[in-house]
Order: structure tokens, then C-alpha cells, then sequence
């Protein structure tokens, strides 16, 4: 006997034990591959930060990861899905020197060593509040493999690819123009500055000529850094100024001559054609500088402040340099003009300061070998991204990549395995700390200050997860990944960077037979599936500054885990961003509900039944179910809607379609098993009777019924889980419904005779319904009805009588040639129904109707005959939508002459 599911649905009362047996049971762990040969499915969470705590961003990425992993556990493969968290460095920073600072303390105080203990500590009690959520929610990854960027393994792997691409050349140290993050105060990547145009103001400011009479005008939004300008730049061409080529210019506000330089560079269009030359506080300007061999002048320090190098000016802070820059050369009448002007502000993506170029020493690696095959990849197709029009951006970027600046002015992270020599000044690159400087043996070496960029670790994960620089079996066995699922925002942070990092050093690693790994086998993953951005109920972005943020783990509360799941799964097409409905959520709990309350009906028949002494044996309910030629029509049906069903969702799956795989779901097991299978299936359930056929529908009933709740097990596992286990009395054929087989198609259990009888009966019963809501009929009276049908379909109407008069209440049918004139009639392409009630028919109120219903079949005729005689629209549509096109336009031929002979009948006016 099944064991008894309480009367209410209570997701709280089921979820928490369900998750804590999936860790605790270890039903998600996937041992080191052995000798099978089943088909292997590796995916990588995108680590959350360790400072994080789970929004709905994180919530879609990891249903749509879970479902798949679910489907494609069940499916048969060796599916291994592997978690972590990233150390996230500028963000975990700075939330414990804010810590530090509520106890007056800053990390200066502690020093180095015992702040990155302090951190330390703060991971261990912080850090891993996110994973905990994952664990709540049933995430089915490894938690064996659980990694942390700054783990022993992954630290060996970020030091040994930092002394490898040093050692080739492709890592070098220098200065130029970075983002520096005053705030932060560290470089930060071009990908975490934020740009936001505002309004403000340019200003033209004279240079005079030096030696002689006159000026030139130069036009910058950044009138402070004129004290590090070294020269100004025209156009060679600009006849405006060919005769101060090679001549000086007395730099206003000091003591300093500059020189007039020609470079084509110069656009004479904008503003006075003439620009400032500031190296050390410009890109455009530093490159500019090292063409001419011109020096670089910083004016600034590491806090925004300006230097000793700025004069009078030193230690004020940029903005108030600014006026009071503005205010003198006012004074000294060489403010030529000023006026407004939209400029493009970047901001630190991480504490929103704006941003200053500022020159600066760090590392970098030299990108180009790197990008190069990692182009060739995605040309070749040995990467695949969905939705594809994301190949086309990521060619963009990296077809026009710069070299990276992979170090940062942190104490938090992965320090640079450098170290410099006091006596020498060179640099000693190690695997391990060295005693003595590599190149003179002086032991006055102290280690760079400087951390690697978080993304440098990151972008090792789909080797260093499993194993590398060592070369375990793991390695072989699940890289490269089959799937990355992540966000657009890190397709540049993170996917660019993995596909340049893990084809670069796997190109070094043999394959298991030990032949040389080719492109095709060194990429990090076979597809990237860029999923959806989730929006509020009014397609707003989320934002804590328009306090629409919707918290996740509230709404799982409200609604249970499974009904979120759900939502976010049937609202995710691809490239269409989702608009998150609580509503919609309330509806597909109701969904869960729904279930839940099938279950206990079915349980109730296993009970009856074993009470008359029939026992099914539950042992064949996961078995392939065959053909019933001889079945009732609701049986032939069930089992071909059933498998119709599951091959759409796997089609749907395979293609990342979850919200047609959903839906697909929903259609199944709401409207064709709850509303109609289980109410035709009550009518054989008759314990009393003989007991061949009962046993029958009650084992086709509990087959479907299993089979469907694995199919929606990926989608709402707590629910199917809990369902399950009562279903076999907690004594299942599996430890987990995710590890039961997920059902696939069979063809020859598609029935399509059964499908079209049913549907006709459906429509039949449907529109039976309908008139007696017109006629108010009262809800428990039965009514005869008069039917007319083609003769071959009468057989079959007459032979489940006993469905339309259960679901449509109906007493008894006539079938008849023609309906009698006067009589309410309602039309479908198979047949006129005409239900007899005492209650004379309105004529007027049904005139009404079927007018209107002649309106609308005439406008959806116009509509698909201008679809179908468009070319254009019969070439790009898919083949069902023109195919349901005709076929609607067929019925509507039929409909529309039915309809007309309505109206006559009743003598409506036209």
C-alpha cells in the first residue's frame, strides 16, 4: 500500500528533509569515472562570490543548470556537476574593511599578514551562506568537488599558469594606462568600469606661444590634469597651425614649456583641433607620447589627490583642483571659453567612484596568442553559443581585445609568484618561494605586493576543478565540459577568458591515449547557452535603487521551491528576458497542488483495490509500458499523449527550451491526466466488477502516472520526490527518483486514431458544457443531446457513451441527420450538437452568438489566407506554425457555411 500524503500540500513540510537526504545520501556525488561507457555530461557552476547571497539571477541559472543535470542524470549519463565559490577579491576586501572599520581599525593597522588572516576568518563564517541556499533548494551538484579559487589545488594551478605564461613570453610587467579605482584604490579591468553619459562641461584654455605674441587654444573636460600635459598635438594637415609646427608653448599655471608635435592621430573637427598631450592620465594620450618619445608626467596619487608633481596645487583633491585650476587661469585671463558637454564617465563596477586613467606599473598578459585559437574555436565550431547571435559579440570583443591587466593593488588574493631583487633589480619567477634572486644569488628578494585579477583563477576552473596542472584521470574523463550556462554580463570576465586559458595550457596536455590534444579536444566546454536576464512584473530591471529586488529565498517561502522552479522555467525562451510574476508563481503552486491531490485519489484506488484483493505490481510501473490495441480509448490515449509528451520535452531540453518543455508539461498533466484521463478512468474503476479490466486501468493508470512524475521530476523534484517514495510505500527501485530512468518516446505507442477520436469527444464534450452554461442547466441534471457526425465516426462515439455522459452530464444521444429548425446548435468541423432542455433558447441571445462567432471566423479566415499567400512568411515560418495555419484554415471552411446555416435557421437579421 502507498503511504498516506496528508490532505494539504505543504512544500515547507517536505523540502527541507528532501534536500538535507540529497546532500546527506550523497545521490549527486559522481565517483571517478571507471570502465563505462556511458556518455559523459560535465558542467561548472559559474562560482557566486563568496561575499554573495543567492537573487534571482542566481535562481534562474541554477534551475535551468538543475533541470539539465536532472534530465541528463536520468537519461543514463555520467552527469557531473561541479560547484564552488570565487574569492572575488575587491568585493570581499572591501566588506571586511568595512568591518574593520565599525571597530576604528583599518587594514593598514593589522598589516598585511594578519589582515589576510582576518579575511580568512571572515570567509569561514561568512562565506559559504550562498552554497547553504544551494543545498535549501536541492541544487544537484557535486558537494564532493566543491572548490574555492583560493584552495590549495587551485592556488598550485593559478602559480604554475602564472610562471608558464611568463616563462613563454606572454606574461610582461610595465607601465601604462590603467583604470585606477581611487576608492579601491587598485587597477581594475576596462570590464568593470561602468560608463554613464552626464552632462558637463568643456573648457578651452589658451597656451601662449612661447617667445612670441599669441596663443593656442586647447579644448579638455579635465582641466586638472593639464599639469601633466608635455605637449599639444595637431593635425600635420591643419593649415591652422603649420606655422607653430616644432615651436614651444609656455604650459600655463607653471614654470614649463612644451612642445607643438604633429600626428595624425589629431581630429581636426573636434573642438579646436587642437588637443593637450597628458600621457600619464590618458590612453590615447600615452600612446600618443610613446610615438613622439615624449616623457610622462603624473599628477596624481593613488587616492585621487594631486601629487608634488602638480606644484601649488598638491594635495588637493581632483574636483577641488579642478575649480581652483579653472579659478586662476580665469585670473590670468587664459580661460578662452567654456561650454556644455555630454561626456561618457566611467565608475568602478564595484563602489561606483569614477574612474581615473592613470599610469601605472602592473602586469599584464600579452592577449593576442591567447585569442587567436580561441577564435578559431568558435569559427570551427568547436564552441556553440545559444542563443547564437552571442557568437557574433564575443567575435567583437575579441577580435579587438587589448592586453589584459591582470594585477591588482589588493592584499586579498592570489599574490604574484614575483620577486624582486634588491641588488639586482631583476625579477626571479618560481613555482615555489626561492631563497636567492635567480640571476645574482643575493637573498635580498621580497616578494610582489600586487594579487592576480580574480578572473585570471576563474578562467583556470574547467581544468584546475578537475585536477590540473596534475594530470589525473578526472581530467581525461570529464574535460572539456559539455555546457556552460551563464549570464551575457560575464561573457567577456569569465567565458572569453576560460576559452583563451583552457585551450592555451590543454593544448599541452595529451589525451588519455597519450596522443597530442587538437583544438577540438582543448576548448573548456562544447556549448555556451547565455540564458535570460530575469526582470520584474513590469519588464524593469532589478535594482536596489528602485526597490523592485524580489529576494528568492522570500518568495521559495511563500510558494515553495518547486513553483518558483517553475515559473522561471516556463517563462525561459531563449533571448527573451523574464518578467517574474508572483502571480504567475501562486499559479503553479496551484499546479503542485493539483498534483498532490491526484496522488492522494490514486492512492485511494491502490487502497479499494487492494481491499478486493487486487494487488498491481508496482515493480513494472518503470518498465516501458506496451501497446493496448484492445484498451479502452482513454487508455490508447493516455499512453500516446504520454509519449508524445516525453519526446517533446526531451526535443525541448536538448535545445534549451525550457519553457516549451514546461508547458509541454503543464498541458500534459494539469489539463489531459488531471482533468480528463482521471475522470474517464473513474468509470472502470469499479472494484465489484470483473476484475481483468480493472486490474488493467488501474495499471495503466499508475503506469502514466509514474511516468509522468518523472518526467516533471527535473522541474519540481521536491514535489516528485516526496510523491514517489509514497507511491512505492518508501520502498522505491531507486534511492532517488533522479536516478530512475527519465521516460523517452516510443513511436509505436503513438496512436494517432485515438488521439483524433479523443479530441473530437473533447471538443464535443466541451461544447456540451458550454450550452448547458447558456441554457442554465442545473449542474447535476443530466440532458439528452442530438448529434450529428459522419457515419464512420458514429461507431465510435456510441462505443464511450459512457465518458460523454460522465464528464458532460448527459442522459442519452440521438444521433440524427439533420437538426431541426429552432433548435440551439453549436458547430465543430466533426459534428452539430444540440442539447434538449425544457428552458426555451433565447433566440435573440443566441442570434447574438452566433453572429459574433461568424465574425470571428471570418477575420481568422482573412488572417491565414494573407499568411499563406505570403511568401515571405511561408519561407522563414517554422514548418507546424503554416502547417497549423492550414489546417485551421480548413476547419474554418467548414465552420463559417455551419455557422450561416445556424443564423437562417433561427431567422436571425443579417
Amino acid at each position: 500500500m502507498p503511504r498516506d500524503l496528508p490532505k494539504a500540500y505543504d512544500p515547507a513540510a517536505i523540502e527541507d528533509r528532501w534536500a538535507t537526504y540529497w546532500v546527506e545520501e550523497k545521490l549527486f556525488d559522481q565517483p571517478h569515472i571507471g570502465a563505462s561507457s556511458a556518455p559523459v555530461f560535465t558542467m561548472l557552476l559559474p562560482p557566486p562570490n563568496v561575499t554573495g547571497r543567492l537573487h534571482m539571477g542566481h535562481m534562474l541559472e541554477h534551475t535551468e543548470m538543475d533541470i539539465l543535470t536532472r534530465w541528463r542524470r536520468m537519461c543514463g549519463d555520467l552527469a557531473l556537476w561541479i560547484p564552488g565559490t570565487d574569492h572575488a577579491g575587491i568585493a570581499t576586501q572591501l566588506m571586511v574593511e568595512r568591518q574593520l572599520a565599525e571597530e576604528h581599525k583599518t587594514r593598514q593597522q593589522l598589516g598585511r599578514e594578519a589582515f589576510v588572516e582576518r579575511v580568512w576568518q571572515w570567509k569561514q563564517h561568512y562565506g559559504d551562506a550562498i552554497l547553504d541556499q544551494m543545498r535549501r533548494l536541492g541544487t544537484s551538484v557535486d558537494w564532493s568537488r566543491a572548490y574555492f579559487t583560493m584552495d590549495a589545488p587551485r592556488s598550485a594551478a593559478v602559480r604554475e599558469a602564472f610562471v608558464r605564461l611568463y616563462q613563454q613570453g606572454l606574461i610582461y610587467r610595465g607601465a601604462y594606462i590603467v583604470n585606477w579605482c581611487p576608492r579601491c584604490q587598485t587597477a581594475i579591468s576596462d570590464l568593470e568600469v561602468i560608463h554613464e553619459e552626464q552632462q558637463g562641461k568643456l573648457w578651452e584654455i589658451r597656451y601662449p606661444v612661447a617667445g612670441e605674441s599669441g596663443f593656442v587654444t586647447v579644448a579638455t573636460t579635465r582641466p586638472e590634469t593639464m599639469l601633466g600635459d608635455v605637449a599639444v598635438a595637431v593635425h600635420p594637415d591643419d593649415a591652422r597651425y603649420t606655422h607653430l609646427h616644432g615651436k614651444m608653448l609656455r604650459l600655463p599655471l607653471s614654470h614649463r614649456e612644451i612642445p607643438v608635435v604633429t600626428d595624425s592621430w589629431v581630429s581636426p573637427e573636434f573642438g579646436t583641433g587642437a588637443v593637450k598631450v597628458t600621457p600619464a592620465h590618458d590612453p590615447n594620450d600615452f600612446a600618443l607620447g610613446q610615438r613622439h618619445g615624449l616623457p610622462s608626467i603624473n599628477v596624481m596619487d593613488e587616492t585621487a589627490h594631486l601629487n608634488a608633481n602638480a606644484g601649488a596645487y598638491a594635495g588637493l583633491d581632483r574636483y577641488k583642483a579642478r575649480q581652483q585650476v579653472l579659478a586662476d587661469l580665469e585670473a590670468q585671463q587664459l580661460l578662452a571659453g567654456v561650454r556644455d558637454h555630454v561626456n561618457s564617465i566611467g565608475k568602478c563596477e564595484r563602489c561606483k567612484t569614477v574612474v581615473e586613467p592613470l599610469l601605472s606599473t602592473q602586469w599584464f598578459i600579452r592577449i593576442q596568442p591567447l585569442a587567436d585559437p580561441a577564435i578559431a574555436a568558435v569559427e570551427q565550431g568547436y564552441i556553440r553559443f545559444t542563443p547564437e547571435q552571442y557568437s557574433k559579440t564575443y567575435f567583437e570583443w575579441m577580435r579587438n581585445i587589448h592586453d589584459w591587466c591582470i594585477s591588482r593593488q589588493l592584499w586579498w588574493g592570489h599574490r604574484i609568484p614575483a620577486w624582486h631583487c634588491a641588488q639586482c633589480n631583476k625579477i626571479t619567477v618560481a613555482r615555489t618561494t626561492p631563497e636567492v634572486c635567480a640571476h645574482c644569488g643575493s637573498g635580498r628578494i621580497e616578494q610582489e605586493k600586487d594579487v592576480l585579477d580574480t578572473w585570471f583563477s576563474s578562467g583556470l576552473l574547467p581544468c584546475s576543478s578537475l585536477g590540473w596542472p596534475e594530470h589525473p584521470p578526472d581530467l581525461d574523463a570529464f574535460y572539456p565540459t559539455q555546457l556552460l550556462v551563464t549570464g551575457f554580463d560575464i561573457l567577456f570576465f569569465w567565458v572569453a577568458r576560460m576559452v583563451m586559458l583552457g585551450i592555451h595550457f590543454m593544448l599541452e596536455e595529451p589525451l588519455a591515449d597519450g596522443t597530442k590534444r587538437t583544438l577540438k579536444d582543448a576548448v573548456p566546454f562544447r556549448e555556451v547557452y547565455i540564458h535570460a536576464l530575469v526582470r520584474d512584473a513590469d519588464r524593469q530591471k532589478m535594482s536596489k535603487t528602485k526597490g523592485n529586488v524580489i529576494d528568492p529565498i522570500q518568495i521559495v517561502e511563500r510558494f515553495g521551491t518547486d513553483a518558483v522552479r517553475f515559473t522561471l522555467a516556463a517563462m525561459a525562451s531563449p533571448g527573451t528576458d523574464i518578467a517574474f510574476s508572483e502571480e504567475r508563481t501562486d499559479g503553479y503552486r496551484a499546479f503542485a497542488n493539483k498534483i498532490w491531490n491526484a496522488a492522494r485519489f490514486i492512492f485511494m484506488q491502490m487502497e479499494r483495490a487492494a481491499e478486493a484483493g487486487l494487488v498491481v505490481d508496482l515493480s513494472l510501473l518503470a518498465m516501458e509500458p506496451v501497446a493496448l490495441k484492445d484498451a479502452p480509448l482513454e487508455a490508447r490515449w493516455i499512453l500516446s499523449r504520454l509519449h508524445r509528451t516525453a519526446g517533446e520535452i526531451n526535443q525541448a531540453l536538448g535545445e534549451y527550451r525550457f519553457h516549451e518543455a514546461a508547458n509541454t508539461l503543464y498541458t500534459f498533466f494539469w489539463g489531459d491526466f488531471c482533468d480528463w484521463y482521471l475522470e474517464m478512468v473513474k468509470l472502470r474503476l469499479d472494484f465489484t466488477a470483473q476484475p481483468t479490466p480493472v486490474r488493467a486501468a488501474l495499471t495503466t493508470l499508475l503506469t502514466v502516472f509514474e511516468s509522468a512524475l518523472r518526467l516533471l521530476s527535473p522541474f519540481m523534484p521536491f514535489l516528485c520526490e516526496e510523491i514517489w517514495h509514497a507511491l512505492y510505500e518508501n520502498h522505491p527501485p531507486a534511492r532517488s527518483i533522479a536516478l530512475s530512468q527519465y521516460p523517452q518516446a516510443h513511436a509505436d505507442l503513438f496512436d494517432g486514431a485515438a488521439e483524433q477520436q479523443m479530441a473530437q469527444m473533447q471538443e464535443l464534450i466541451a461544447a456540451v458544457r458550454d450550452m448547458r452554461r447558456t441554457l442554465g442547466v442545473e449542474e447535476k441534471a443530466t440532458v439528452p443531446i442530438l448529434l450529428r457526425v459522419a457515419s464512420a465516426e458514429q461507431a465510435g462515439i456510441e462505443q464511450n457513451q459512457d465518458i460523454i455522459a460522465r464528464l458532460a452530464r448527459v442522459s442519452g444521444i440521438e444521433f440524427v441527420d439533420a437538426m431541426p429548425e429552432g433548435a440551439g446548435v453549436r458547430s465543430a468541423p466533426g459534428f452539430d450538437v444540440a442539447v434538449i432542455y425544457e428552458r426555451t433558447i433565447d433566440v435573440a441571445v443566441e442570434c447574438e452568438r452566433l453572429k459574433k462567432e461568424l465574425a470571428r471566423y471570418e477575420k481568422e479566415t482573412s488572417n491565414a489566407d494573407r499568411q499563406l499567400s505570403n511568401e515571405g512568411f511561408l519561407a522563414k515560418a517554422p514548418a507546424s506554425v503554416v502547417e497549423g495555419l492550414r489546417r485551421r484554415a480548413a476547419e474554418l471552411s467548414v465552420l463559417i457555411p455551419k455557422t450561416r446555416a445556424a443564423l437562417d435557421s433561427l431567422n436571425c437579421e443579417k
